[in-house]
C-alpha cells in the first residue's frame, strides 16, 4: 500500500474544541486518574474517529461526545495505563459485580470465581519489552456502561474457555472411527460488539412484565414450564409456546437493532451467533439486571 493510500484509509481525527474538551475532562474527573487533558482528548478523538463519519460536523461530534460515559472511560483507560488508585477504585466498584455476572453464566461458585479472576490480568495489563502497556480495558470506548462491557468480555471469555475445552472433538461422532481431530479455531472476526449489548438492553427493556417474568424464571431460576404456568395460571404448553415466541421476537428485534446501529445483516447475524452460542447470552446476561428491578409473582 502506498503512503497516499494508507492516509486515505486512516480514520479522520475529529476536531474537538478546547472548551468542550475542558468540560468533558472535568466531568470525567480524569485528572485524579493521572490523565492529562491532552491524554483525554486523544482518547476522545480515537473513540470518535472509530464511530463517526469522516465528514461529521461540529454538532454531530458534540452530540456523540456528550453521549459517552466519560467518567467510566477515564477510569478504564487509567487502569489500562496502570494507575494504582484507578485500579483500586475499579476493583472496589466492579469486583463483586464481575463475580455475580460470572456466577450467572457458570452457575457454580468455584467456576465463577475462576472465570472472574482469570479476567483481571488481562484487564490490568502487562508491559511489552518496548514498554507498551497492553490491557483489554483499552478497548472500552464509553459508548455503553463499563459494567455492561465487562459482562460482555466475561461472557466471551466463558465462550472461549468452552471452546478450548472442547477443541478435541471425538471423530467417532463424525465417522465412528474412534479417532480424534482438533476443532477449528473460532473466527477471530466474530468478537463481541458493544452494539450487541445496547440492542439487547433496548429490546429487553421494552418487554412486558409477564414476558420478563417468563424469561427470568426459565433462564435464570431454572423453573419448569409447569412451575411458571402455575404462577401465571396457564397451561405449561402455553408457557412453552410463549417462551418460543418471546425469544424469537426478541432475537429478531435485536438483529434489527444491530442493523440500525450500522451492522450489515450478515454482521448482525454473526454478532448474535457469538453472543448466544452455547449459553443463550442474549437473554440470560441481561435478565440478571431486569430480574433485580422488578418483583415477580
Amino acid at each position: 500500500m502506498s503512503a497516499s493510500q494508507e492516509t486515505a484509509t486512516r480514520p479522520a481525527i475529529p476536531v474537538i474544541r478546547e472548551s468542550v474538551s475542558t468540560e468533558l475532562y472535568s466531568k470525567a474527573g480524569a485528572k485524579k486518574f493521572g490523565l492529562t487533558q491532552r491524554d483525554f482528548v486523544t482518547i476522545l478523538q480515537e473513540v470518535a474517529a472509530k464511530y463517526l463519519r469522516a465528514d461529521a460536523g461540529p454538532s454531530e461530534i458534540l452530540d456523540f461526545l456528550a453521549s459517552l460515559r466519560v467518567e467510566e472511560l477515564a477510569l478504564a483507560r487509567a487502569c489500562a495505563k496502570g494507575h494504582e488508585s484507578a485500579w483500586e477504585l475499579f476493583l472496589n466498584r466492579y469486583r463483586e459485580k464481575l463475580y455475580r455476572a460470572a456466577y450467572s453464566i457458570a452457575q457454580e461458585d468455584s467456576a465463577a470465581r475462576e472465570l472472574a479472576d482469570s479476567l483481571y490480568a488481562d484487564l490490568y495489563g502487562t508491559r511489552t519489552t518496548d514498554g507498551v502497556r497492553i490491557s483489554k480495558l483499552n478497548s472500552y470506548t464509553g459508548r455503553g456502561s463499563l459494567e455492561g462491557w465487562l459482562r460482555a468480555v466475561l461472557a466471551q471469555e466463558y465462550v472461549n474457555r468452552y471452546r478450548r475445552q472442547h477443541r478435541m472433538v471425538s471423530l467417532d461422532e463424525q465417522t465412528e472411527a474412534g479417532l480424534q481431530f482438533q476443532a477449528d479455531e473460532p473466527d477471530p472476526a466474530l468478537a463481541l460488539d458493544a452494539r450487541v449489548e445496547e440492542a439487547t438492553d433496548q429490546v429487553l427493556a421494552s418487554l412486558a412484565a409477564e414476558d420478563k417474568f417468563i424469561l427470568s424464571s426459565y433462564y435464570l431460576d431454572g423453573r419448569t414450564f409447569a412451575d411458571i404456568g402455575r404462577a401465571l395460571s396457564a397451561h405449561e404448553s402455553t408457557i412453552s409456546r410463549k417462551l418460543g415466541k418471546i425469544t424469537a421476537s426478541a432475537r429478531k428485534s435485536i438483529l434489527a437493532g444491530l442493523v440500525e446501529r450500522g451492522m450489515s445483516p450478515k454482521e448482525a447475524k454473526q454478532a448474535m451467533e457469538v453472543e448466544v452460542s452455547e449459553i443463550s447470552l442474549d437473554v440470560r446476561r441481561r435478565l440478571v439486571q431486569e430480574k433485580g428491578r422488578q418483583d415477580v409473582p
